[in-house]
């Protein structure tokens, strides 16, 4: 009997979430080359979904493909980390503030924090935390908004990632998360999103303190 080989699509899937779990975990850090018949051979498979990966990651702002130099992760620096949390502190605690609004259920986010409390790695701890932020923006109502701050939350990992590397503060971060979600539960929409904005603010002072001192010189 001949096996049926994975369809094209399933395969290039599969190799996605690979590498991008590798990038947000930190097993794949910024600027690091990724080549193709490497990775192919890590994940047993043809050079074709590990292209069509690379090429979708690229969209996501995951990696960076040069003419020159190939692909690499994307290098994580002060403007980009400002790009990113400049959309997050505009869209995000307006999102948690009308799930809030809504009276939307909270218990994928409850969940989420309680796996981050009990992880055993960062790897596992910050994949918790993520789910964490999107349990409290996709019951929002909109779903346009909550695609939004999908399309940064990859780069926004990224940056965390990067951050914890250098200083880990998931100590901290977790009793801000516990705050969020306390207020939530308590219906306090205002409260709950100030209290995001703050988290969200402070995250970007204590990693990218230029970005911080950039972002004030705008507003």
């Amino acid at each position: 009997m001949t096996s049926v080989p994975t369809p094209i699509p399933s395969r290039t899937q599969y190799v996605l979430e690979g590498i991008k779990h590798r990038i947000l975990t930190g097993q794949l850090t910024p600027g690091q080359a990724l080549v193709e018949t490497e990775l192919a051979a890590q994940f047993g498979v043809s050079k074709t979904p590990v292209r069509e990966a690379l090429k979708t990651l690229a969209g996501t702002g995951l990696v960076v493909m040069n003419q020159y130099k190939g692909v690499t992760v994307r290098l994580v620096d002060a403007d980009m980390a400002r790009e990113v949390y400049d959309v997050r502190l505009l869209l995000e605690p307006e999102a948690l503030r009308r799930a809030v609004q809504r009276g939307a259920s909270l218990d994928v986010a409850r969940e989420a924090l309680t796996r981050a409390d009990v992880a055993t790695d960062t790897a596992e701890r910050s994949l918790a935390n993520r789910e964490f932020h999107r349990a409290l923006y996709l019951p929002c109502g909109n779903p346009l908004l909550g695609r939004m701050l999908d399309e940064v939350r990859d780069q926004a990992a990224l940056v965390s990632a990067v951050a914890w590397a250098a200083s880990p503060s998931w100590e901290r971060e977790a009793d801000e998360h516990r705050e969020i979600l306390r207020l939530a539960l308590d219906g306090d929409a205002d409260g709950a999103a100030r209290a995001l904005h703050a988290h969200i603010a402070s995250f970007v002072q204590r990693a990218f303190p230029q970005a911080a001192l950039e972002q004030e010189g705008q507003e």
